[in-house]
């Protein structure tokens, strides 16, 4: 059994038993609860294999006194002593067929309950590296390796029942065509009739294999009288909560749900390809987009889908008000709310590897200054 520590890939001792392995619906995170007979432990590791945080469930036979510290010293999980366990004297093993994984929708953070009832959580914020363990239910005081779970159930109850009205809903049947219309309606209040329809824009990075959720389209909204431009807007991306949002926002309801624009000139499906590099992105790097933000490119530059020939365009800065750069009036997109969550529009502005590194060293508004004073449009062109 691997020891509860991050970063690592996490060799297990031959007397290790894994009793439970599942992916997270994104795929950017795994489950896996092992046991050598004397201690369960539960990991969340990244695709690397890595452990990202961690979570003490259990002793199956006596604590002792103190911490088990040859065990720790081996690599191993440690019987927590008798002072911080509900069972001192040792709970059974844990029944597989009792225990279902509830992954929060972010996809950052999975709770687990036996029988129906909360056995332990690891949220998107444990870091085993600053001694920031999971929430066990067995747990009676905190340590680096479990915190009570009894302490923070009245947040996480709330937080494990929305999970799972969330996953059923998608598994509903014409659950995603319900959704899908509300956002197309919105788009069609504030920007007109739709174009050309693209589903599921994130094949397209997977090779034209099934990609893993959020399914994301893209909806085309053509020049009309008084738009000399078209606009590109993803659909599906905000009907899910951005991973890690709680880990810089005290309150996650305003900036957990997004979708992302592009204004253009440029032909709608060459405009439209820069789409399946973003639209899955938070979800599959377990990051969030924020008004600000600068993404860059993951291939040479040359083969950016906004390149003009001319600008060597190597990433995008995304603006929740493009106003602050020239151009004409940008088009409102507010006034659209999934689950009581504002959903917020972020508009692509390529930018080139220069402008990507000073965003990153002296902030994305100094980014926006030297843009605005360059005369640069927030319109593709």
């Amino acid at each position: 059994m691997s020891v509860l520590r991050r970063g690592a890939a996490s060799p297990r001792s031959p007397a290790a038993t894994v009793v439970h392995a599942e992916a997270s619906p994104y795929g950017s995170r795994r489950l896996v609860i092992e046991t050598d007979g004397d201690v369960t432990a539960a990991y969340l590791k990244d695709a690397r294999d890595s452990v990202v945080g961690a979570v003490w469930v259990a002793n199956h036979r006596e604590a002792p006194s103190e911490l088990d510290r040859p065990r720790l010293d081996s690599g191993n999980a440690p019987l927590l002593p008798e002072s911080h366990v509900r069972h001192p004297e040792g709970r059974g093993t844990l029944d597989t067929a009792d225990l279902e994984a509830v992954w929060f929708e972010e996809g950052d953070g999975v709770a687990v309950l036996e029988a129906g009832d909360p056995l332990f959580v690891i949220p998107g914020w444990s870091d085993m590296g600053r001694g920031i363990p999971g929430y066990c239910r067995d747990a009676a005081e905190q340590s680096p390796f479990a915190f009570p779970l009894e302490e923070e159930i009245e947040d996480f109850g709330p937080r494990i029942d929305r999970a799972r009205e969330h996953w059923k809903t998608c598994r509903a049947d014409g659950s995603w065509a319900e959704f899908q219309q509300a956002i197309l309606g919105h788009l069609l209040q504030r920007l007109g009739p739709g174009g050309h329809y693209w589903h599921d824009v994130g094949r397209q990075l997977a090779g034209g294999r099934p990609s893993v959720a959020p399914t994301v389209g893209v909806s085309e909204r053509p020049l009309r009288g008084d738009r000399d431009f078209t606009v590109l807007s993803t659909v599906g991306m905000s009907r899910q909560r951005m991973p890690t949002v709680e880990l810089y926002e005290d309150d996650v309801s305003p900036y957990g749900r997004i979708e992302l624009a592009v204004a253009s000139t440029l032909p709608s499906q060459r405009a439209g390809s820069i789409f399946p590099w973003l639209a899955q992105y938070p979800w599959r790097s377990v990051t969030w987009f924020a008004p600000g933000d600068v993404v860059k490119w993951y291939h040479e530059a040359r083969t950016f889908p906004l390149g003009t020939g001319e600008a060597a365009w190597e990433g995008v800065l995304l603006l929740e008000d493009p106003g602050r750069l020239a151009g004409p009036p940008a088009p409102a997109l507010t006034g659209l709310s999934i689950q009581g969550d504002p959903v917020r529009w972020l508009w692509l502005v390529p930018i080139t590897g220069e402008e990507h590194r000073l965003a990153k060293s002296e902030g994305s508004d100094a980014l926006v200054r030297r843009l605005a004073q360059q005369g640069r449009s927030w319109v593709v062109s």
